[in-house]
Order: structure tokens, then sequence, then C-alpha cells
């Protein structure tokens, strides 16, 4: 069962071109995402042309410059987009935010001539993006990843494995970190290695418990070769560049969480406004509505929390300490939030028919991706510390 429409979320928006482009993204997520969510979910099925689809409305380019084609647009704005998109489909909107973190790399640390020759068609809507970081060894503890990358004349030959890739096998291009020399954190590299380059391949997708439409697969590479051309920033400014990029990408996976407990509030708010007990709604006993408060309240928090950081970031002030909170108290909001609108439908809540339970097994993964909550815990301390 596909959810009703809810009533737009009463957004402080600072300009009418960002009110129209979220009315865009409403308009987008009714016709092309909720359609389709529920049945694409359960199949497995990637949804690609849903990408091809926003992107061609601009919605994939949203925060980088318009000399490249891009939308220009503050990250306050492309945020609350992100959480539009999320609430009809988290596949769709933690997509966007995977694809945006993508491009983070040339768009800020690439030269004049990389970003003349790449961007445009990164941020043209036609292709789609992926961040490797990971690798099966090496999830929190980043810097001890092994991919390893020899320069040979002008070439790159990398080889090693990449881990838990969103769009793995799917994407056009891949922002990859690689180990360029043995000095730890400052021997990491950023490669932007192209689909289909000889020895490159992509495992078959995880089986996850949910987000099963956002395929995640291993990749392998296999003395593949990269033209030096394709080295962003400098030889071991890989880790900057990758610490640099999750700052941001924190925040959309904060504004994803907010928009998927949303979409879970809305239902159950929905639900307990017509379900009748006792002849009467269940929205009209006590323990219920003060449930729905304490859900209604934690998604406003967070959606303050992450504006607030996003707003720091447009004034080009520090803000890794704000996105490591953002992202910490959001996805823990959004896990609580979709846990209790499966209690607010009680047995209908557990069964396939409504798709809370689906809000609760795609809420799990965004306490992991980008950060455990427990390393945001780490980065917060750190700060907190002054270290």
């Amino acid at each position: 069962m596909s959810p009703a429409p809810a009533k737009p979320v009463d957004r402080q928006l600072p300009s009418d071109e960002a009110r129209e482009l979220l009315a865009l993204t409403r308009d987008l997520v009714q016709r092309e995402l909720l359609p389709h969510a529920a049945e694409d979910e359960a199949a497995g099925r990637f949804p690609r042309e849903v990408f091809r689809t926003i992107g061609e409305a601009g919605l994939l380019s949203l925060p980088y410059g318009e000399q490249y084609g891009g939308g220009e647009q503050p990250y306050e704005v492309y945020l609350q987009v992100l959480e539009e998109l999320a609430a009809g489909w988290l596949a769709v909107g933690l997509g966007v935010s995977v694809h945006t973190l993508s491009c983070h790399a040339l768009a800020s640390f690439g030269s004049d001539e990389q970003r003349d020759r790449w961007l445009p068609g990164m941020l043209s809507g036609e292709q789609l993006g992926a961040y490797c970081l990971s690798e099966p060894q090496s999830g929190s503890d980043a810097a001890a990843l092994r991919t390893r990358a020899e320069l040979d004349g002008d070439e790159y030959v990398v080889s090693g494995t990449k881990a838990w890739i969103t769009h793995g096998g799917h994407a056009d291009f891949y922002s990859s970190m690689v180990r360029t020399s043995d000095d730890g954190s400052r021997g990491i590299s950023c490669l932007l290695v192209p689909a289909g380059a000889t020895g490159f391949s992509a495992a078959p997708p995880e089986h996850k418990m949910g987000m099963t439409s956002s395929p995640t697969a291993q990749l392998h590479f296999d003395g593949v070769r990269v033209d030096r051309e394709r080295l962003i920033g400098e030889e071991g400014q890989g880790f900057q560049i990758a610490l640099s990029a999750l700052d941001s990408g924190r925040l959309g996976i904060a504004a994803c969480a907010v928009g998927v407990a949303q979409a879970a509030l809305d239902l159950a708010v929905d639900y307990a406004g017509t379900r009748q007990q006792f002849g009467r709604p269940i929205a009209d006993f006590q323990g219920l509505s003060f449930m729905l408060a304490d859900m209604a309240t934690q998604i406003e928090a967070g959606r303050s929390l992450y504006l607030a950081a996003a707003r720091r970031r447009d004034a080009g002030l520090a803000f890794s300490k704000e996105a490591a909170m953002a992202k910490l108290f959001c996805t823990d909001a959004a896990m609580r939030v979709t846990t209790d609108a499966v209690q607010v439908l009680g047995g209908y809540g557990y069964t396939q028919d409504y798709p809370a339970e689906r809000y609760m097994r795609e809420a799990k993964v965004l306490q992991i991706v980008e950060g455990t909550n427990q390393i945001q815990r780490l980065v917060i301390g750190r700060h907190l510390s002054g270290k």
C-alpha cells in the first residue's frame, strides 16, 4: 500500500526560487517516486530511469556552480530537497546524496582544467557517481585502506578491492581513494576512475535488510590503468579530500534521515486519525497522542540541527562538529520514529501492506553509512577536547 500524499512541511526558505524548487521536488515525488517505491523495493530493482528524470529536472547538481551546469543552490536548500526525495523513496534521496558526494572531490580540489573537462558531464543529469573509500578490512579506520595505485609512466595501475559502494556496478564514474605510498593517511590519493576501465569489475550486490533498490557492491581493481591526469589534487591529499567530502555528505544523510522519519510520522498520523477502537479514533487516546507528539518533536529538532549546520557551511564557517551532531541526532531519531510508527499501526505496521516496516528497515542503515554513529560521537568528543 502506497502512503497517502502528506501535507507539505512548513519550511522557511531563503528565496522564491527555492520555494519553486521544493514545489517541483514534491511534484516529482508524487509522480515518479511514490507510485514505484514499494514495488521496486520488493523486487530489488534499481530505478536508474528515475535518476535520469530528476537529473533532467536539475536535482542531481544543486549545490554546484552554474558555470559547470549546477544549480548554484545553498546547502540549506539542497538538503531540504534531499529530505523531500528521501521521504518519497530513500533509495533515491540517498542516491542523490551519494552522487553529490562523488562530485565533491573534483569540484572542490580539482584543477580548473579538470573541472572544465569532466564536471559538466558529471552534473548533466545523465551520469551517476559513486564514492569509494571503504574496503573489506577498513571501514571506520579509513586510513588503513590498501587499494594501491602505482605510477607507471603517465598512468596509475590500481589493484585492490573497495567495499560497501553505493551504485557499485551502475555508476558512470568512481571517486576512489587509493594508496600511493605507505605513509599512513598521508599516503592516500584520489583518482577519478571511469566506469568500463579494463580490469575494473563489480561483485553482485549485497543482500541487505533494506534499501534493496539501491545497489551496494564490492569493486575489484585488477591492474586498472588510470591516466595520471585523473589524479584529483596532489598525491597524498586523498585523505583530506575524503574527510572534506564526508563532512558535507553527513549533512546529506541527516536530511535523508529526517525525510524517512517525516514519512513515517505522516503515515502514523493518518492511520491514527482513521483507525477506530472503543468507538473513537486511536489518535484521541493520550498514550498514543503523546507518542505522535514525541515523534514530531524529534523530527523538528533534527531538521533544525541539520539546517543550522548547513547555514554554517553556506557562510564559509567550520561545520565538521555540527555535521557530526546532525548525522548522529537525525539518524538516531529516525530509528526511534520509524520504530514508533510500526507500533502505532500495530499488527498492520508489521506487515508489508503498509510502508512502516520498510521505513524502519531503511532507517537502520542511516546509523551506519558515512561514519557510524559511534564515529560521530568520537568526532564530536575530539572537537570538545580540542584535539
